[in-house]
C-alpha cells in the first residue's frame, strides 16, 4: 500500500471514530427501525417496494436515525425497494442486511449505489451460539472468528458504516461472544449489535449481559452498541429499556412490534417510555412522538396486520373508556385517567364509549354533542335504555338518537 493510500485510509478511520465518538458523547438514543426487514418476516406482512418507500418516508418524518431497509441478497424485490429510497429518503442512514458472505456485501453495495457514503451501511450477522455452530453452520469457533474477520473487513473496505451482530447472542458463551465482538471491531465494525434472537431474556439478564460485554471487550469504545430484542416472553420493550439504562446507543425496533413469532420491541412503546420517563433514563431520542399513531396506522394498513385493540400507544381502545367514574374524571381533566393526551402521539381524541358501565355525565355530554336535550330527565331515560341493550350492540350516534327520542 502506497503512502498516499495509507494516509487516505488513516483519514477515513479518523472520520469514522469522530462520528462514533460524537454519538457516544451526545447521550441520545438512536432508533434503528427494522420494520421493513425483520418486521416483514411476520407471516402475512409482505410489503411491495412502493409500500416500503411509503413507510420509509413516514419513518424519516418520525425521526428515526437509520432504516434496516432490506436484505438485497435474498430477493430482487428487496434490492428494488432500497433503490427506490435512494434520493428520496435523505436523513436516515439506509442499511442492508448481509450474511457474513462477500457476495451479500456486493449485493448491498449495488443496491445502495448512489446513496451518500455517510448515509449507507451494511449489517452483517453470523450465528455464534453452540446450537448455531453445531447444527446450522457446522463450523468451529475458530472458523467462525475467521469468517467474521474476513467479511467484516471486506465490508469495511466498501462501507463507512458496518454493523456486526452475532446471531443468537443471548445463548452464546460470554467469553466467546466477547471474542467475536473484539474480532469484528478490529476488522472495522463501527457498530456491534446484541440480539436476543429467540426472546428468552429478562430485563435483569439483558442488563447483565451488556455490562459483561462492556467489561470483556476492551475496544468497545470504538463502536456504537445496538440492542435487538424479540418479544417471545412479552419483555422486548422492558429488555430494551434495561439496556438503554446501561448505556446502549442504538435500539432496533419495529412499528407495532411486528416480526416473526411474537414480534420485536415496539418502536412506539420504547419511544414513549423514554419520553415520559426522562427523569429516570436522562436520555433523549429524536423521535417526533406526534407522528407515532399515524405511522402505526400506516404500517397496519400496508401490512394488513392489525394490532390488538388494547395495544399500547396505538391501539383502538387506548383513548376510549366506558367506565362511568373514569368518564367523569376525563371530562373534568383528561390527565386524571391518561398517561398522555392523544395529541402527544398524533391520535385524534378521547372517546367516551356509551354502554352499560357509563355514567350520567358521559351520557349528558354525548346528548349535548348531538344537539339533544341533556337535562337530568332525558339523561336518566337514555341511560336506562342503554342498560337494557343486548350484549354486542354497537351504540353509535344513530342509535343514541333513536333511544333518546324514543324512535
Amino acid at each position: 500500500m502506497s503512502f498516499l493510500a495509507r494516509l487516505a485510509k488513516s483519514a477515513k478511520g479518523a472520520i469514522k471514530r469522530a462520528i462514533v465518538q460524537h454519538h457516544q458523547r451526545s447521550g441520545a438514543v438512536l432508533f434503528s427501525d427494522t420494520t421493513l426487514r425483520d418486521g416483514e418476516q411476520m407471516p402475512g406482512a409482505t410489503l411491495e417496494p412502493a409500500d416500503k418507500l411509503e413507510i420509509a418516508l413516514a419513518l424519516e418524518k418520525a425521526g428515526v436515525h437509520s432504516l434496516d431497509a432490506g436484505f438485497p441478497a435474498s430477493s430482487e424485490q428487496d434490492a428494488e425497494a432500497i433503490r427506490m429510497m435512494i434520493g428520496k429518503v435523505k436523513r436516515p442512514v439506509l442499511t442492508a442486511l448481509c450474511r457474513t458472505v462477500k457476495s451479500d456485501v456486493d449485493a448491498a453495495d449495488r443496491a445502495l449505489a448512489g446513496q451518500p457514503a455517510h448515509k449507507r451501511g451494511v449489517s452483517l450477522f453470523v450465528g455464534t451460539s453452540p446450537l448455531h455452530r453445531q447444527f446450522k453452520l457446522q463450523k468451529t469457533e475458530t472458523e467462525i472468528l475467521r469468517i467474521i474477520e474476513d467479511n467484516v473487513g471486506y465490508a469495511a473496505s466498501k462501507f463507512e458504516i458496518v454493523a456486526f451482530s452475532p446471531e443468537d447472542a443471548s445463548r452464546t458463551e460470554l467469553p466467546y461472544l466477547c471474542e467475536a465482538y473484539r474480532t469484528a471491531i478490529a476488522a472495522g465494525a463501527t457498530t456491534i449489535g446484541f440480539p436476543d434472537t429467540v426472546g428468552v431474556l429478562t430485563p435483569e439478564k439483558a442488563r447483565d449481559f451488556l455490562r459483561r460485554i462492556q467489561d470483556g471487550v476492551p475496544n468497545i469504545d470504538r463502536v456504537l452498541v445496538a440492542v435487538h430484542f424479540h418479544n417471545d416472553l412479552g419483555l422486548a420493550v422492558a429488555n430494551t429499556l434495561a439496556c438503554i439504562a446501561e448505556g446502549a446507543h442504538v435500539v432496533q425496533c419495529t412499528v407495532n412490534g411486528i416480526g416473526e413469532r411474537a414480534g420485536n420491541a415496539s418502536l412506539e412503546e420504547v419511544a414513549m417510555a423514554l419520553d415520559l420517563n426522562f427523569d429516570q433514563y436522562g436520555r433523549k431520542a429524536k423521535i417526533d412522538t406526534t407522528q407515532l399513531v399515524p405511522l402505526c396506522h400506516l404500517v397496519q394498513r400496508l401490512t394488513g396486520i392489525k394490532p390488538a385493540p388494547n395495544k399500547p400507544v396505538c391501539g383502538q381502545t387506548i383513548f376510549a373508556t366506558e367506565a362511568g367514574i373514569h368518564q367523569d374524571g376525563l371530562l373534568k381533566n383528561p390527565d386524571t385517567y391518561l398517561p398522555f393526551r392523544p395529541e402527544r402521539v398524533g391520535a385524534e381524541k378521547i372517546e367516551l364509549v356509551l354502554g352499560r358501565h357509563s355514567g350520567r355525565r358521559a351520557v349528558s355530554n354525548r346528548l349535548a354533542e348531538l344537539g339533544l336535550p341533556s337535562d337530568d330527565t332525558h339523561v336518566g331515560v337514555l341511560l336506562e335504555r342503554i342498560k337494557q341493550l343486548p350484549k354486542g350492540v354497537i351504540l353509535d350516534d344513530t342509535l343514541v338518537r333513536e333511544l333518546a327520542t324514543g324512535g
